[in-house]
């Protein structure tokens, strides 16, 4: 007898990571390995937020709080609001699920961007829910047609700013248009992952938060991972109206934030001199990435991001193929349907003349 699973599970697609540095050395016998293919913080973490960390250690026999009362409060004073506008997960793709969980019944609908963060329409899949994609205007979120989109069915509209894989950002404008024009039963998701680089730029809409006063169907997503460099123990957070996050904290995993990374998360918050730090090198590896397309003529999209997605004009499978054939991995724009587009993490000064380097190899035995 055949085990059945969930239909939703027929034909389904997971998501694809980023390949490890470990499987690239392996294969190809390389002494060097550059991972540019993740957005990962290549200067890793809050010295804080290590050290407190190392202080965890001797509990890590006792179950963390399933609720992470410290850290929330931290977060609730930080950004004005209260305690019970918060959910907190494994890494924001934790609670990008668990509002799916909540909020998705079989038929209903998503919107969201076309490319963007895969894991909207993964989790939405799953749970029997309809992804409408709506491809970008240039290189700008068409919120226009987002909010024409909107039906009867459509519970969230993911709004991911910066863009992943594009690095573009909503405008206030933007953001103004969709909360104006779509009904407020329909939930409205910032997705901030890579806030703090974009706020350091000057034309950032850095108000999303105070959005939450006034209308009770936006949420905004933050994460750990990229500012301050603990995507290896996953702490990613949903500021939202209290309905909401009573919903989302409904359907968590008990104790779904481990122990040190709720102690690295509360240190980190108070290291405002890493984080100012890491901005400034993002910056620097951002302008030596476009100053090297500028030589090439190529098309990009300027990055508020940690990444960069650049229009090499060569299929992205073989460029990728062959990058890493030299000890670079990137993020090959096939998987959205881009198929000449490369996505390029950043890094240390050395990793970005590195990875120059190498692409001018490459680009010279094509």
């Amino acid at each position: 007898m055949a085990i059945r699973f969930r239909k939703e599970l027929d034909g389904f697609t997971a998501y694809q990571q980023g390949k490890p540095a470990e499987a690239v050395q392996r294969e190809f016998g390389l002494t060097r390995i550059e991972k540019l293919a993740s957005n990962e913080n290549q200067f890793g973490p809050s010295p804080l937020a290590i050290a407190a960390m190392k202080d965890e250690l001797d509990s890590l026999n006792f179950y963390p709080e399933s609720h992470p009362f410290e850290l929330v409060g931290k977060l609730a004073e930080i950004h004005g609001l209260a305690p019970e506008q918060f959910a907190v997960g494994n890494g924001g793709e934790a609670v990008i699920w668990n509002l799916s969980m909540a909020a998705l019944d079989t038929g209903d609908e998503i919107i969201m961007s076309s490319p963007s963060f895969d894991i909207y329409r993964i989790s939405a899949t799953y749970l029997g829910a309809k992804t409408v994609q709506i491809p970008l205007k240039g290189q700008r979120h068409d919120v226009e047609a987002m909010a024409a989109a909107v039906t009867g069915k459509t519970k969230i509209i993911w709004l991911c700013t910066p863009n992943n894989p594009t690095g573009h950002i909503a405008s206030r404008e933007q953001v103004d248009y969709l909360i104006d024009h779509v009904p407020d039963n329909v939930i409205i998701v910032l997705d901030e992952a890579y806030y703090d680089f974009a706020a350091a730029r000057g034309n950032y809409p850095a108000d999303s938060v105070s959005r939450l006063k006034s209308h009770d169907n936006i949420a905004v997503l933050r994460s750990f991972s990229k500012n301050f460099g603990m995507a290896g123990i996953r702490v990613g957070y949903m500021m939202t109206s209290p309905e909401i996050a009573a919903h989302i904290n409904m359907v968590k995993m008990a104790f779904s934030v481990n122990r040190l990374a709720q102690a690295g998360a509360k240190a980190a918050l108070g290291d405002a001199e890493y984080l100012q730090s890491i901005v400034e090198k993002n910056a620097r590896a951002l302008l030596a990435l476009e100053t090297y397309y500028d030589t090439k003529g190529w098309d990009y999209f300027p990055s508020y991001a940690n990444f960069s997605w650049v229009n090499c004009r060569q299929d992205s499978r073989v460029l990728f193929d062959a990058l890493q054939r030299k000890g670079v991995i990137v993020r090959p724009g096939h998987f959205w349907g881009w198929d000449t587009w490369i996505r390029v993490s950043t890094g240390t000064d050395e990793q970005m003349r590195f990875f120059i380097e190498k692409m001018d190899e490459v680009l010279a035995e094509l």
